[in-house]
């Protein structure tokens, strides 16, 4: 959170960061189980982490704007989160410990890419709607 804090200001952030995609393809998101993570993600205790992440009943511009950039910063929380631990999984890895390095990549997959990805895919609904307004 704080690298987040620090580069959000900078223009590499506004110009890159800002519109980061990974996979832009439905067929390969479906094919990696992003829909599955999103039911997850939506019908378990995972619905009340980030409670920002909300909308009104009714919509407006300014909200999917202000929600957009909400999701942005908490897309790459979680994908700093998820070099910073894979750091350390390189480190076990070169240490030789194969199943820890193993057991937290699993995890970080798990807890930071995919929820990652799950923000990206959905700022790319945002913004299909934010161009029909």
């Amino acid at each position: 959170m704080l690298i987040n804090a620090f580069i959000k200001k900078t223009d590499f952030y506004n110009n890159h960061l800002n519109h980061l995609n990974f996979i832009k393809s439905e067929k390969l998101n479906k094919i990696i189980g992003m829909h599955f993570f999103k039911w997850i993600v939506k019908n378990t205790f995972f619905k009340f982490f980030n409670q920002k992440l909300k909308l009104k009943s009714k919509i407006e511009k300014a909200d999917l704007i202000k929600l957009r950039a909400e999701m942005t910063t908490s897309e790459i929380d979680h994908l700093v989160a998820f070099i910073f631990v894979t750091c350390f999984a390189l480190f076990a890895l070169y240490n030789l410990k194969f199943k820890s390095a193993g057991i937290m990549m699993s995890v970080n997959v798990l807890m930071n890419l995919y929820p990652s990805l799950l923000q990206q895919e959905n700022k790319r609904r945002i913004d299909r709607f934010i161009n029909k307004f």
